[in-house]
């Protein structure tokens, strides 16, 4: 387990490399005047503005994004899960839905965000909203498809032993449409980062979309980065935690 996880770490050494690589260059390049601090601010710039809005970041907008990802993100998996199942029993339903779940897609949350806000306020349900419409598309998307990996063989050997739909089901295909499943869940955590923030930045009091919105318009520059940094903190985190869970899922089950 221990030569496993350090050859993984190891694996990620190039990168560590590049970043650092890029990092220096970034500095030197804003030190030089070559890059205007205004336009890209130096990572230590950066840095230093993160200490010094700790309290507002990690205590008060953090924790709001946070909380707004995370409600919308266990919503789009109730929901993304109950309807991927009711798909694959019906075909009519199949129909149905399908073509509404394409569409929901290809409404911009810019354009719906401000329906949400006149719905529900500035309260947090309005971000929730939007994290919801962005995250549960894959999660459905991907629980319908996950299941229609029948394992035809396996299929057919159980129906010669008398199993039905349900037993079929329950065996055979929850355990081959896992993998793709739990891809989903990777793609919407980080999708739901973007939702909240897309949320906060047309319409709230809290949240590191309208921490950096402020930023910006008093053109902070090395705080309105150190807000996009966490966001992309948080969604790395997150998408871990997610990885974590689904190597520890299909190694119970695969391995």
């Amino acid at each position: 387990m221990k030569d496993s996880c350090k050859t993984r770490i190891k694996s990620y050494g190039p990168f560590v490399l590049m970043t650092i690589l890029i990092g220096c260059i970034w500095e030197w390049s804003v030190n030089k005047e070559i890059i205007p601090s205004f336009i890209l601010p130096a990572p230590t710039s950066i840095l230093q503005a993160l200490i010094e809005h700790r309290e507002v970041l990690f205590e008060v907008h953090l924790l709001a994004t946070l909380k707004e990802v995370v409600i919308g993100f266990v919503l789009s998996v109730i929901v993304g899960i109950m309807l991927g199942i009711c798909m694959h029993f019906s075909k009519a339903l199949e129909k149905i839905i399908y073509p509404f779940l394409v569409i929901s897609q290809t409404i911009p949350l810019i354009a719906i965000s401000p329906i949400f806000i006149m719905w529900f306020g500035y309260s947090i349900w309005s971000k929730v909203a939007v994290t919801f419409l962005i995250a549960f598309f894959p999660i459905v998307i991907s629980t319908y498809d996950g299941l229609k990996l029948r394992g035809t063989d396996y299929s057919n050997l159980l129906l010669t032993m008398g199993a039905n739909r349900w037993d079929i089901f329950k065996k055979i295909q929850i355990p081959m449409g896992l993998p793709t499943f739990l891809s989903g869940l990777k793609m919407a955590i980080v999708y739901c980062v973007v939702g909240a923030t897309i949320g906060e930045w047309l319409g709230a009091s809290e949240g590191l979309g309208y921490f950096s919105r402020r930023m910006s318009g008093n053109m902070e520059a090395d705080a309105l980065f150190a807000a996009v940094f966490l966001l992309s903190l948080l969604g790395i985190i997150l998408f871990l935690i997610i990885s974590i869970i689904e190597r520890q899922i299909l190694k119970k089950r695969y391995y």
